[in-house]
């Protein structure tokens, strides 16, 4: 089982999420918490495997409770879920320990799938989330040279790839692709070993550097 905690100020959120996600064999949601101090002291006692975490909360909000439980519970995952997609929030979600950013319109079905992943230790983000962390970053010059490990992916592994860029899951990559869930799963193991890569994130920049080149090599 994987062990929740919902951490919301407004308790109509966190019935609304439990009754969702009890519905999902493989979760148990072992507590709430209405701002981050609660939250604090609950992971200390309850040790969830992932905390849904809110932004704006009072007392303490989501993101300084994200810092406090990576700095001394490293083991619970915090996958924040909010209303707010703020470049700022969700980059200093991240920049603290966030394994996760989503928004509360995601599905119930996707946010199950979400936990699974942050669970395992994937990163998880909504799909406009990730051009907002993208935007980040400079424009990669085209001077630049591809690398090689990049070239040598399958025309698959590109394709692949190219969906990670644009923030597709691999339940809507799976659909594009006319391939399972599971063949996805291992497409992205491959990708991430053969480019070096710690997780979804650094591939969709990695990605939309190369865009160009990646889809006239599919």
């Amino acid at each position: 089982m994987i062990t929740v905690l919902l951490v919301d100020d407004q308790s109509l959120i966190r019935q609304g999420l439990r009754a969702l996600l009890e519905l999902e064999p493989d979760i148990e949601i072992v507590g709430e918490a209405e701002n981050g101090q609660i939250a604090i002291n609950l992971v200390k006692e309850l040790q969830p495997n992932v905390i849904l975490m809110d932004v704006r909360m009072p007392i303490m909000d989501g993101v300084a409770a994200t810092k406090e439980i990576n700095h001394h519970f490293p083991q619970s995952k915090v996958l924040i879920l909010t209303t707010f997609d703020d470049e700022q929030y969700v980059k200093a979600a991240l920049q603290n320990g966030a394994m996760g950013y989503l928004l509360k319109d995601t599905p119930s079905e996707e946010l199950a799938v979400a936990i699974r992943a942050v669970d395992k230790g994937y990163s998880q983000l909504g799909p406009g989330i990730v051009k907002k962390l993208v935007t980040q970053f400079p424009a990669t010059p085209p001077v630049l040279s591809v690398p090689p490990n990049l070239a040598e992916l399958t025309p698959r592994e590109k394709e692949v790839l190219r969906l990670i860029a644009i923030g597709d899951n691999n339940r809507e990559i799976a659909q594009k692709l006319y391939i399972s869930e599971g063949t996805v799963k291992n497409h992205v193991t491959n990708i991430l070993n053969r480019l070096n890569l710690r997780d979804r994130t650094q591939a969709a920049i990695l990605a939309n550097s190369f865009f160009t080149y990646i889809e006239q090599d599919i």
